[in-house]
């Protein structure tokens, strides 16, 4: 006999198992310690910067875009499997305690994250109005947990929508609604924008139940497709510290940025992997974005830093990052077996990966210098380009080339 309740229970139990596995590896040592570097930083910095809050800082504005952001972004889990569409089927009318369990899963899932925002903004509210004191920052988590909850339904019920573009139209409503709801709720003496901004949510609100509580049935396509596409997009980052054998390849053209990394590469045998990892660089979904994002943080830390030694130190430790997870280039193609067939020695693979990894973080340690001649002198920018120089040499012919080495003979 189907029980919805066991069910639950055994794909959330495989779910628990199969991340934490991968956890673990993510949070190796290199990444725990970087880690630990980070928050006690980011910390003591934050705590020195409150101090000289600059006066008119756009506190109101700051909390609502990054609350509004956290809130607005509500997928609602369901650990569907594809199979499901066959074998799940004829029990759809059961499913509801099962759907009920994974809304209220995604809901404490995504509760943390919103908690975690809302602890780290918190001091900047005390210090911005510190006499309004603890009671306005429990009235603003009881609105969190109320508006939460609200985007979660809109969510799930959005999942009957097909139109990807009537999808995107919501979620830009609802990021509108809930950054001006929190942001005059911050101010505090907007109590008639706060009104008019809560009754346009409730109105929302009941016009998409009105519409979407009429259309019966699951769109188990559209449940599964959100499903995969949130492991896949675990399953990318883990990738980058371990082999994730259930990964999905996906590539993009990128064509400008193919030409501009690949042009340089002499049409001869031995650049073979060099022209490879280039390309793979480029067009897969992973590597260039997270080669970006660290780049943009980097820059951030650099220029909001009040300390010469700790921009130093933090540009160093997002070039170390940039090296670290691009080492996973060298397992981006093991599944696929011409790879194998080249007829070109290992060595030459592996010569050829460290020379590419030199290239981008080399690439990164001059751009990062620019940007610290902007923030602070042009000593500290030679300083930067030496250090970092050295430090990229260093790393990629000793841990990289003894890792890659490793790999080669498993």
């Amino acid at each position: 006999m189907f029980d919805a309740n066991e069910l639950w229970k055994k794909r959330l139990g495989a779910h628990l198992k199969e991340t934490g596995r991968y956890m673990r590896l993510i949070f190796n040592d290199h990444l725990a310690f970087a880690l630990l570097f980070f928050i006690a930083a980011f910390a003591y910095f934050y705590q020195q910067w409150l101090e000289n809050l600059p006066e008119g800082f756009p506190v109101a504005w700051v909390m609502g875009i990054v609350l509004g952001l956290l809130l607005t972004h509500s997928p609602v889990r369901t650990l569907l499997q594809e199979a499901d569409t066959v074998f799940l089927l004829p029990a759809e009318h059961k499913m509801n305690r099962y759907f009920l369990k994974a809304f209220w899963y995604s809901f404490f899932i995504q509760l943390y994250y919103l908690a975690l925002g809302f602890a780290a903004l918190s001091p900047l509210y005390l210090t911005a109005y510190p006499y309004r004191g603890v009671k306005w920052l429990l009235y603003l988590a009881v609105i969190l947990i109320v508006l939460k909850i609200w985007n979660l339904l809109i969510s799930w019920w959005l999942l009957k929508e097909r139109d990807i573009q009537y999808r995107r139209m919501d979620a830009f409503i609802r990021l509108v609604l809930n950054i001006f709801v929190l942001r005059f709720f911050l101010l505090g003496d907007a109590v008639l924008y706060v009104s008019i901004m809560t009754i346009i949510f409730v109105g929302y609100f009941l016009w998409m139940y009105q519409v979407y509580s009429k259309k019966q049935g699951v769109a188990w396509d559209m449940l599964i497709e959100k499903e995969e596409a949130s492991m896949q997009a675990f399953y990318r980052l883990a990738n980058m510290f371990t082999d994730v054998p259930h990964l999905k390849k996906r590539a993009k053209k990128r064509h400008l940025i193919v030409r501009m990394f690949t042009q340089s590469v002499p049409f001869k045998q031995q650049e073979t992997f060099a022209y490879l990892y280039r390309i793979t660089f480029v067009r897969s979904s992973d590597y260039l974005g997270m080669y970006v994002r660290l780049f943009l943080i980097a820059i951030f830390f650099i220029f909001w830093i009040p300390n010469i030694w700790f921009k130093l130190v933090f540009a160093l430790l997002f070039i170390y990052l940039s090296g670290f997870q691009l080492i996973s280039l060298w397992n981006h193609h093991k599944t696929i077996d011409w790879i194998d067939l080249y007829p070109l020695p290992k060595k030459v693979r592996r010569q050829s990966l460290q020379q590419f990894l030199q290239f981008v973080m080399l690439m990164k340690t001059f751009i990062l210098g620019v940007v610290m001649f902007w923030a602070a002198t042009w000593q500290e920018m030679l300083i930067l380009w030496i250090v970092g120089g050295l430090f990229t040499l260093a790393f990629v012919n000793t841990y990289v080339k003894s890792r890659l080495e490793r790999r080669q003979t498993v």
